[in-house]
């Protein structure tokens, strides 16, 4: 989910066709889902891994077209593997069509178990999302030629997966780090601590290129990682000045102040964003909130 809206799509630039099978490289190719919005982008981006059988990354919504488009970009290889990275509905629903369809077994990110805490973006979640092996991270997926190894990313949602690909170098990065905006991290699932903490363990790896699931393939992921957790540390500086110097201490003054010109679509967006960051700056101790405002601890 993103804090900005579709460039691509708001500027009139033309837009990757839906239902082709394009390919990235000798291994990787990408079917792109038709359910462009201010949230997805041009729409959610399957992968398909591997030549003679394949691995389906992020099969995406449950819909019958992109399914079709699905099963004529596979043209009856085998399946070895339905993988998702995390359980939104832009993602995941389609992994049970598809293994209706192919026979092949759904792995992945945990199912999510959504606890009841207050207002959050349940409808979301895919809450019939049913794996039949949970992958925890280091573990693999192989096929003809090919590796998908998990690498944990918790943080815009608490089940999220990325999937390596040594024999290439890529790394699928789901909706953890994306090619056109940044991540909202909603709580009480989405946690901001443990986002930053995920991007700093990418930040040590050394994956050559990633093709997250909305957005073009990122080719310079380290330099776009510093950028990330640069933007993280700038939003939690505005957020502090805002409280201690401006005495403004409610989610939706601050979003008035932060976020000037924003899509109305996303406001909510931009506040779920805004709420993780005062979450993890009261569990630092920086912050503590009384009633609906927020007020420096010293």
């Amino acid at each position: 989910m993103p804090t900005s809206p579709p460039a691509a799509i708001s500027k009139g630039m033309d837009v990757p066709p839906t239902g082709e099978r394009i390919a990235l490289d000798p291994l990787v190719a990408r079917v792109l889902a038709p359910n462009p919005s201010p949230y997805t982008y041009t729409g959610t981006q399957t992968h398909l891994v591997g030549t003679r059988d394949l691995a389906v990354i992020d099969p995406g919504p449950d819909d019958p077209a992109h399914l079709d488009a699905l099963i004529r970009a596979i043209d009856g290889r085998p399946v070895t593997a339905i993988v998702v990275t995390h359980t939104h509905r832009d993602h995941s629903p389609l992994s049970r069509a598809l293994k209706a369809a192919t026979g092949a077994p759904i792995v992945g990110c945990t199912a999510l178990a959504l606890d009841d805490l207050g207002p959050r973006a349940d409808a979301a979640f895919d809450r019939d999302y049913a794996p039949d092996r949970v992958l925890a991270d280091g573990d693999r997926v192989e096929g003809d030629g090919w590796t998908l190894v998990a690498v944990a990313t918790p943080g815009h949602t608490s089940n999220h997966l990325a999937f390596a690909l040594p024999e290439t170098g890529a790394l699928f990065s789901g909706d953890h780090v994306m090619g056109w905006s940044t991540t909202v991290i909603a709580p009480p699932d989405g946690d901001m601590a443990a986002y930053m903490a995920s991007l700093m363990k990418l930040q040590q790896r050394d994956d050559r290129i990633y093709y997250p699931g909305h957005g073009d393939a990122i080719e310079n992921p380290r330099r776009l990682l510093r950028g990330l957790i640069g933007h993280r540390k700038q939003r939690e500086g505005q957020i502090l000045r805002l409280i201690g110097r401006d005495g403004i201490g409610t989610v939706p003054a601050m979003v008035e102040r932060m976020y000037v010109g924003i899509d109305p679509r996303l406001r909510g967006a931009a506040e779920l964003s805004v709420r993780a960051h005062l979450i993890d700056l009261s569990d630092r101790g920086l912050v503590i909130e009384e009633g609906d405002t927020w007020r420096m601890t010293a």
